[in-house]
């Protein structure tokens, strides 16, 4: 019988309060959807994983920037997640690095992002330029 993702994040969830350790914990995720074939669902649980400790007061969120996230980035990023989430009891703000953002950040949560980046910025003007009805060259 397969277990839906949501399920399947909930019994995590619970696991990860006991004290088996983080990378244990990644490995049976890992052992679990390979032994089931689900492997490509792993990005799919991680982010119901997320929902779910959002919705019990962990808020995780992920900021993608192509420097080091300064403290103020941080504390505004934290700010952003508490205005999202008034009643979380914690939020975790973990940082990724990718170069193509170009600068700023993307502020990923479970199932929302916000996306402040100069390529997020540069994305929307090209498909404000390009749309029928968007700016002509005239």
């Amino acid at each position: 019988m397969k277990i839906s993702r949501t399920r399947l994040a909930a019994i995590i969830a619970g696991h990860a309060g006991q004290q088996i350790g983080a990378e244990r914990l990644s490995r049976e995720i890992a052992a679990y959807l390979l032994s089931e074939n689900r492997v490509d669902e792993l990005d799919s649980v991680m982010r119901d994983l997320m929902q779910y400790r959002a919705d019990h007061g962990i808020v995780e969120v992920i900021g993608v920037s192509a420097f080091p996230l300064s403290d103020q980035t941080r504390r505004d990023i934290e700010a952003v997640a508490r205005e999202l989430h008034p009643d979380a009891k914690q939020i975790i703000i973990s940082e990724q690095h990718d170069e193509t953002v170009i600068g700023s950040v993307r502020i990923e949560f479970a199932n929302q992002q916000l996306d402040l980046s100069i390529r997020g910025k540069l994305n929307q003007f090209r498909q404000l330029t390009a749309a029928p009805g968007g700016a002509s060259n005239t």
